[in-house]
């Protein structure tokens, strides 16, 4: 696996090698060791999995609150879409900044979601499915989120959200 920053705090774009042949492809997703070695939570303690029937389907953007932070791994395993982080926490220098990256089952690449950032993606074809990795169990209590056009933030998605549930379009916009 090969890891690659993207600018922003810890959050990484996770490119496996695909080893081919006439059969097909093999890769490793995981590796504990290897998270380790490059600087990220290796720790699973739970794995979700979510299907989006239609392009332009929007989810996030969602976090825990503390103690209930967690880190996410996120892969496609069918379709592609925008994969977008935003630094939430307040006391760092990129506070409310964004970073991202197009995740596609062709490719196989994942996203790495540090604690302390929001996560959402927006589906860029129909019938997507996706898998995450997470480092802590889901909190109800401690679920969270921020609109997906807060201002202050300005995400440049790159098409505009079509479905997006009514949780979603209801959480607020970050204080000043």
């Amino acid at each position: 696996m090969k890891f690659k920053q993207l600018g922003l705090g810890n959050c990484c774009e996770i490119m496996p090698d695909r080893n081919q042949d006439e059969r097909g492809w093999f890769s490793r997703v995981f590796c504990h060791d290897q998270f380790i070695e490059n600087g990220f939570d290796p720790r699973i303690v739970q794995i979700n999995n979510s299907f989006s029937k239609f392009k332009g389907t929007l989810r996030g953007i969602h976090f825990q609150r503390k103690p209930n932070q967690e880190t996410k791994i996120v892969r496609v395993l069918k379709g592609k879409l925008f994969d977008v982080m935003v630094d939430l926490r307040e006391e760092s220098d990129t506070f409310r900044k964004w970073t991202s990256v197009e995740l596609s089952s062709e490719i196989g690449n994942m996203a790495y979601i540090p604690r302390g950032f929001g996560h959402g993606i927006l589906t860029l074809e129909d019938d997507v499915e996706i898998m995450y990795l997470v480092s802590k169990p889901y909190s109800p209590r401690d679920e969270s989120g921020v609109r997906w056009d807060d201002p202050s933030i300005n995400i440049k998605w790159p098409l505009k959200p079509e479905i997006i549930s009514e949780k979603d379009s209801q959480w607020e916009f970050l204080k000043k």
